[in-house]
Order: C-alpha cells, then sequence, then structure tokens
C-alpha cells in the first residue's frame, strides 16, 4: 500500500469556519485511505491560536509532517486544502520542500497546478469579502448608522464572553490530543503537559502547558 503521513489543523479562529474539528478531519482522512488504498503512517495533529499561523515556524507540527513523509517515501494528507493554508504563496512555499500533497475533498489525483489553482480561488474569495465588508460598513456609515458599541460596559461584557468562548473552543480542540498523549502512557498532568509542548502544541494564549493548564483544560471539557 502506498503511504502517506496525515496533518490535522484546527485554530480557535478557523474552527467555525471550516467546520471541520479533530475527530472528523481524522475520520475524513481514514475514509480516504482505505478508499484509496494508502497507508496512514502517522498522524500530526497542530493547534494554533492567535494571528500569523500561515508561518511555517509557527507550525512544527507541519514541519514534522514533511520530515516523515520524506522518511517513509510518501505524502502529507490534508481533509481541506485549508488545513494548510488559504494563502498562494504558503502553498507555493510547500511544494518547495517537493514532498507530495494529497487533498482528501480534492482526490488523489489533483496535481501540484490544481492545488495552487484552488488555493488561488481562496485568497480571491477571501478578499472580495473582506472589501465587501468594508464597503458595507462605509455605506452604513455614510447612511448615518453608529458603528461600533457605545454602551462601555456591553462591549466589556461581550468581550470577557468571546474570551470564553475562544478558551471552550481551544480546549475542545486540545481535549482529544490529550486524551491520545494518556492513551501512549502519560499518566500525570505534568506528563500531558510535557508531551503537548514536545509537540509544539501552544495553550489558548500560545503559551507553554503547564500541569495547572492541563488541568484547567481537562475540567473545562468536562463540566
Amino acid at each position: 500500500m502506498k503511504p502517506f503521513v496525515t496533518y490535522i489543523r484546527v485554530s480557535t479562529s478557523q474552527q467555525g469556519k471550516s467546520g471541520l474539528g479533530i475527530e472528523a478531519q481524522r475520520a475524513a482522512l481514514v475514509r480516504f485511505a482505505e478508499a484509496e488504498g494508502f497507508d496512514i503512517a502517522g498522524e500530526y495533529v497542530e493547534v494554533e491560536t492567535g494571528k500569523g499561523s500561515d508561518a511555517i515556524e509557527r507550525r512544527p507540527q507541519l514541519g514534522a509532517a514533511l520530515t516523515a513523509a520524506r522518511k517513509v517515501k510518501g505524502s502529507v494528507a490534508v481533509a481541506k486544502l485549508d488545513r494548510l493554508s488559504r494563502d498562494v504563496h504558503f502553498i507555493s512555499g510547500l511544494m518547495a520542500h517537493r514532498v507530495p500533497f494529497i487533498v482528501a475533498e480534492l482526490g488523489a489525483e489533483a496535481d501540484p497546478f490544481m492545488l495552487h489553482l484552488y488555493a488561488a480561488l481562496a485568497e480571491k474569495e477571501r478578499n472580495l469579502i473582506a472589501q465587501r465588508t468594508i464597503a458595507a460598513l462605509s455605506a452604513a456609515k455614510a447612511r448615518g448608522v453608529k458603528l461600533g458599541n457605545p454602551n462601555i460596559d456591553d462591549a466589556r461584557a461581550k468581550a470577557i464572553e468571546t474570551t470564553i468562548a475562544v478558551a471552550d473552543r481551544h480546549a475542545g480542540n486540545v481535549r482529544p490530543v490529550i486524551r491520545q498523549i494518556q492513551a501512549a502512557g502519560a499518566r500525570t498532568l505534568r506528563e500531558v503537559a510535557d508531551a503537548l509542548n514536545a509537540r509544539g502544541i501552544a495553550t489558548a494564549r500560545g503559551g507553554k502547558w503547564y500541569a495547572t493548564s492541563v488541568k484547567n483544560v481537562m475540567d473545562r471539557t468536562e463540566r
């Protein structure tokens, strides 16, 4: 069977847009491997937060997936193209590593030209959405609509609510990884934290994991 390694990516900012969480991406890739005759030689999970997520140095698990694919002389497989990036320049940079990429939703026969084309279309769509949003806000302002929230207390409450929601989404993304680490033999919270740090997975605030932060995630996902 032909080998490939899977790359699964979620982030607090993109989770809702993609519609694919860790488990959904994993299931899609397993189905694809079975249907197309591939052997899954490894899995790499990236949990991102914050901006600058398209920088390769901010995505250690993608780098690890590239290295693993070279070792088995296989490919890197993702469920959807946006799990790699919506940026054409970033996609081009990945192609320079000379490791084949397979996008399950596009099929096994999608070549680098098709991947560039789909990335270009996604980038164009993103830019058009941004332009339409700016135009709509300008039109509303011209009509005398007051933009923003004049009520500071209400704005502060919404900011807190958003922060909690982001933390909840991040915890939901990381919890399956924690279960995987525990299944692999980690017994203490410190061991789980060390394993998360070794995988290059950041906390919701972009920092390192400690026993207390692991406990917070577990408590948050079990309430």
